[in-house]
């Protein structure tokens, strides 16, 4: 009795295409699959509740402005992390008027118990008339990151 892979004579053209095919995507897929699989195990030994967490978007109309507004929600800890992302454009109406802006726009991580107190820190200390402040709660997210959201923000 001989235990093993045949040989390749034993096999037939396609049934031989077929074995190096699924050793092939075997050994491919291993790791793969390892990764996935230490993820989702990641994931689902941490714990979120969703909405508990929210990203906010605040536009301004220069990159000092934006600077200023983004130190002092961190330091005042309305926030953990303040993207600034340079370099928009804005198509809004404004008095009966289609206008257009180059704005810089703040990408904000915070709890979402802080966003009203976020909305008035910049309703305070931003130049427009009126400031755009609009939140979205997470729902989900890499969950050491969201830990570290709520970490650095108190409730």
């Amino acid at each position: 009795m001989r235990i093993g892979l045949p040989s390749a004579e034993t096999l037939q053209g396609g049934s031989f295409k077929a074995l190096v095919v699924t050793v092939l995507l075997s050994v491919f897929m291993f790791q793969l699959l390892r990764t996935v699989g230490l993820r989702a195990f990641s994931m689902a030994s941490e714990t979120y509740t969703s909405g508990t967490h929210s990203a906010a978007f605040v536009t301004c109309p220069n990159d000092t402005v934006a600077r200023d507004l983004a130190r002092g929600i961190v330091e005042k800890k309305l926030a953990a992390c303040v993207n600034i992302v340079p370099a928009i454009t804005s198509v809004y109406e404004w008095q009966g008027k289609i206008e257009e802006d180059s704005e810089v726009l703040l990408m904000i991580k915070t709890r979402s118990s802080k966003v009203p107190a976020l909305a008035e820190y910049v309703r305070s200390n931003h130049p427009y008339e009126v400031a755009e402040v609009i939140s979205l709660p997470i729902d989900q997210g890499n969950p050491p990151y969201l830990k570290w959201i709520g970490d650095i923000v108190p409730e």
